[in-house]
């Protein structure tokens, strides 16, 4: 393949765009890689489509190596399967609906496990069908509130989406152990630098989960992983590890206190270490019982629930990890405090809220046996020895507490967790029954019973991917990208008119019949200067450039990703290119 820049579909900006918030936005854009045409929407100009394009065939190409079929899924859906799943509700607002002209419902798919249940119940009637993984490339829809960051968070993405049936759970961890490991491969060979982290599972449901991160500061995801040992985790996944249960009735009794104007943690240790209530003069943050409103709304429902979370004082309350905790619920702060005058303000306690019916859940280190200092639910007012087991009785444990560095790992005795930011590129699910049960999907088994088949489910955000990609390979002067990825093997660029872009065009042709991809800069309107400039930009693995040593039978190569400069020789160039091009890409051509 032989492009040309004088006639491609191509313009690279000098400055950077004005929404562009991170590396990888800008620099798309900056590039002439995609093109912005609606909030969460973007264009694919050619050379980001060769990009995209690359992505999907390694991606496919590790899909079908492990015995992954291909299909693929209509994107319009009928709302019927949803709401027989349940997903209907639990999505809300985020799934774009519409209705058609017969006032029927659709709904434009974030994903597809209804419909491959449906099709293997509709295909599959025997044991002798299984197991069976399809998979697609599809583009996929979710209506973000905030669509930012490029790529990144989008309306409309392309996903890989695969689903694997087996008879029995050893069939479904197995699957689910060759994603594993083809999803190590794929990103291994797109460059990226990732860690595969335990994880919720949302409203896809399951018993079992993992991320794969692409690590960069820009990332929405945080994650930990133990300086003793591998565990690695979504911090929404990161279970705490509680204190050892006590004896409630060993406590002193409760007392209250006048703690005037003391709304805040802080404003209370102050107090509480001024006054030496109980007889103490060493108060901490973490020796009290901090009280969270927050408002949970279920799927469906037509109002939402108030909740109180207890954790203790030093930390804050994370609502991802809440959201994941109580998903498919949606969670929010509680701000409407005139409406629920029975709740004080900053003065919050455990002790009532059992009567007056607030749900009250609260975090693992509140231990049976544990005492608080917290609020009396009177204005101006805290009580000592408040204890976990006699003075009140939680509805139940919530992982609602902020993780931080340095936090004791969950699974090893000596580790602490560090703390790192990535993107999520890849997911896998153990769904299990939900969806087989949702459409009593059966099949003959070989004891002549019927067998309900169970799933899995596997995704890989393909359009993210090359996002991801271009956050972790730039410098600051343009996109470097990964030779397996790139949109061309070889950037050539005539330094000057005449002999050196006749020779230019030649030495691409040569290229491009050896089996290379080559993008020339033939522009003629243009300076060096600018062509230099923009290849540096456009982030292709080696350039070639076609300039003042061409009479004497040399031209120069530039690799982009280290800055060498290499004057060689054209006899045995194209062989050299081409045999590099294929060494550093593997077997795609």
């Amino acid at each position: 393949m032989l492009l040309r820049m004088s006639t491609l579909l191509l313009r690279t900006l000098r400055e950077d765009p004005a929404d562009a918030e991170v590396p990888s936005h800008r620099l798309l854009l900056r590039a002439g890689y995609v093109r912005r045409a609606a909030p969460g929407g973007y264009t694919w100009l050619p050379l980001g489509k060769l990009v995209l394009d690359r992505v999907t065939e390694i991606v496919r190409g590790e899909m079908t190596a492990i015995g992954d079929q291909e299909v693929h899924f209509p994107a319009l859906l009928p709302a019927e399967p949803y709401r027989t799943s349940g997903r209907w509700a639990e999505y809300g607002d985020d799934i774009f609906t519409l209705a058609d002209r017969r006032g029927a419902e659709h709904l434009l798919a974030p994903t597809h496990e209804e419909l491959a249940a449906l099709l293997v119940k509709d295909l599959f009637t025997s044991y002798r069908d299984f197991p069976v993984t399809l998979f697609q490339v599809q583009t996929k829809f979710r209506d973000e509130a905030r669509p930012r960051a490029g790529l990144l968070r989008g309306r409309e993405f392309l996903m890989k989406d695969a689903y694997s049936f087996d008879l029995d759970d050893a069939g479904l961890q197995a699957a689910y152990d060759r994603h594993r490991e083809a999803y190590r491969r794929v990103f291994t060979r797109l460059g990226l630098d990732f860690t595969v982290v335990r994880a919720t599972s949302g409203a896809m449901g399951g018993s079992a989960s993992e991320e794969f991160l692409a690590a960069t500061d820009v990332g929405e995801d945080t994650f930990v992983g133990c300086t003793a040992c591998d565990y690695a985790a979504n911090t929404e996944a990161v279970v705490t590890r509680p204190p050892a249960a006590g004896d409630p009735d060993a406590q002193p009794a409760s007392a209250v206190h006048d703690t005037p104007e003391t709304p805040t943690i802080a404003a209370l240790v102050d107090l509480a270490n001024t006054r030496r209530l109980a007889g103490r003069a060493d108060w901490t943050a973490a020796d009290t019982l901090k009280n969270v409103v927050l408002t949970v709304r279920r799927p469906g429902a037509a109002e939402a629930e108030l909740l109180v979370v207890g954790l203790p004082g030093d930390r804050e309350v994370d609502l991802k990890r809440v959201g994941a905790a109580l998903a498919p619920a949606a969670v929010a702060v509680f701000d409407d405090w005139a409406a629920h005058p029975e709740l004080v303000r900053g003065y919050i306690g455990p002790q009532r809220l059992a009567k007056l019916g607030i749900r009250y859940l609260v975090d693992p280190r509140v231990a049976a046996g544990t005492a608080w200092l917290t609020g009396a639910d009177e204005p101006g007012r805290h009580a000592t020895d408040v204890v976990c087991g006699r003075d009140f009785t939680p509805d139940g444990a919530v992982e609602a507490a902020e993780v931080r560095p340095g936090d004791p790992c969950p699974a090893c005795a000596s580790g602490a967790l560090t703390m790192r930011r990535g993107i999520e590129v890849g997911h896998i699910f153990q769904l299990g029954r939900r969806y087989t049960d949702a459409f009593a999907v059966d099949v003959l088994g070989p004891a002549g019973k019927p067998v309900r088949p169970t799933m899995g489910c596997y995704g890989i955000g393909v359009s993210r991917a090359v996002a991801a990609i271009a956050e972790q390979h730039h410098d600051d002067r343009g996109l470097v990208w990964p030779a397996a990825v790139a949109p061309c093997d070889v950037h050539l660029v005539a330094a000057g008119k005449g002999p050196q872009l006749d020779a230019a065009l030649e030495l691409g042709g040569r290229l491009a019949a050896a089996g290379l991809r080559v993008l020339v800069d033939d522009r003629t309107h243009v300076s060096a200067g600018v062509k230099f400039t923009d290849a540096e930009l456009i982030g292709i693995p080696r350039a070639v450039v076609v300039g003042r040593r061409l009479a004497d039978g040399y031209v120069e190569l530039r690799d982009r990703a280290t800055g060498e400069r290499t004057e060689l020789p054209l006899a045995g160039l194209v062989d050299r290119l081409r045999d590099e091009a294929l060494r550093d890409r593997g077997d795609l051509v």
